[in-house]
């Protein structure tokens, strides 16, 4: 089965971490992001995928120049201009001649979903497109899916006022689609998959959904990344690499430790990623904070409150930091 990942966006909402690459090529819990999107789909049957491209391309060319990633075949369709979510699957889709179901990913999406289960229900109910539904307790920040009893969606609301969404179903990111769905999206403007497609599909009663409980974090914000990078190490027991270098008189706990990063003496980790490279000084302190591939964090300095430190950024020594991003200048 092929499938269409979305990972042309910009990753604003991850600057500066997205200022050097395409969030997706992001390390979670010393993987690519995009490779644990990949191998699960591959899990299911997914044996080619077309990465929708926009933002830095050329990063995922050079991180897999034999057109492999965790065993799934890759073509790049990269969009002459940002083309939104709906414009970038037709672009993609027809890019590489799809012509029968498909699935589709967004690239900053971990999850357990049953693929498979959502591929039978979505050919059982016979409809041009299935999404994939979760729960969650604030759904105001999604898009709010509700349903009837056979499935079909009723209404597909885009991020609802707090305390007006029809139900804490949310659209989870995965759908599966028939061809048929391409000719609801133009060729040559930008559409929505979520404003546009969608409620389209709504009203000719041709979209279905299913929830699932599965395990589900849109890696998209500073704090669901890190989350993403705790919760994958803490279920893998992938804390500390081994080619880290961690001082024994440092305090490292419940954290990230990337490839070649070194952690010097009294100096102390707490709920963090510490990226490859990185370097924290003596007496230092990183709590539930980034640093970024290559960073450094002076002696005795202070990170904290989910600060971020971009690839290759250095604080001084002493430097005390609450909440703050360097370079701060992220525009």
């Amino acid at each position: 089965m092929k499938a269409v990942v979305l990972v042309g966006g910009r990753g604003t909402r991850l600057r500066p971490l997205t200022l050097t690459r395409p969030k997706q090529m992001l390390p979670v819990a010393g993987r690519p992001m995009i490779e644990r999107v990949l191998a699960h789909l591959a899990k299911h049957g997914v044996d080619e995928v077309i990465l929708s491209l926009g933002y830095r391309p050329d990063a995922f060319r050079e991180a897999y120049p034999d057109g492999l990633c965790a065993g799934v075949r890759l073509q790049y369709a990269v969009e002459p201009e940002p083309r939104d979510t709906a414009g970038g699957i037709a672009f993609a889709a027809r890019f590489a001649g799809v012509d029968e179901t498909f699935l589709v990913q967004n690239g900053d999406v971990l999850t357990d979903l049953d693929v498979t289960a959502l591929v039978a229900f979505h050919r059982h109910a016979g409809g041009a497109a299935t999404i994939s539904l979760t729960p969650v307790d604030d759904p105001s920040r999604f898009g709010v899916v509700a349903t009837d009893e056979r499935g079909r969606v009723t209404s597909f609301v885009e991020k609802p006022e707090p305390g007006a969404a029809p139900s804490d179903l949310i659209n989870a990111g995965t759908y599966a689609l028939e061809p048929e769905v391409l000719e609801h999206i133009s060729h040559d403007r930008p559409e929505s998959v979520e404003r546009d497609t969608f409620p389209a599909l709504v009203a000719e009663g041709s979209l279905y959904a299913l929830a699932s409980d599965a395990d589900w974090v849109d890696a998209g914000t500073v704090l669901t990344y890190l989350h993403a990078n705790l919760a994958l190490a803490r279920r893998e027991e992938h804390w500390i690499d081994t080619r880290a270098d961690v001082d024994p008189a440092a305090h490292v706990s419940g954290s990230v430790i990337g490839a070649g990063a070194v952690v010097s003496e009294g100096a102390c980790i707490e709920r963090a990623l510490v990226m490859s490279g990185a370097r924290v000084g003596r007496s230092a302190i990183v709590r539930d904070s980034i640093i970024g591939a290559g960073a450094v964090v002076g002696d005795r300095a202070v990170i904290e409150a989910l600060s971020i430190l971009g690839d290759g950024v250095a604080v001084e020594a002493g430097m005390a930091a609450s909440g703050r991003l360097f370079p701060a200048s992220v525009s």
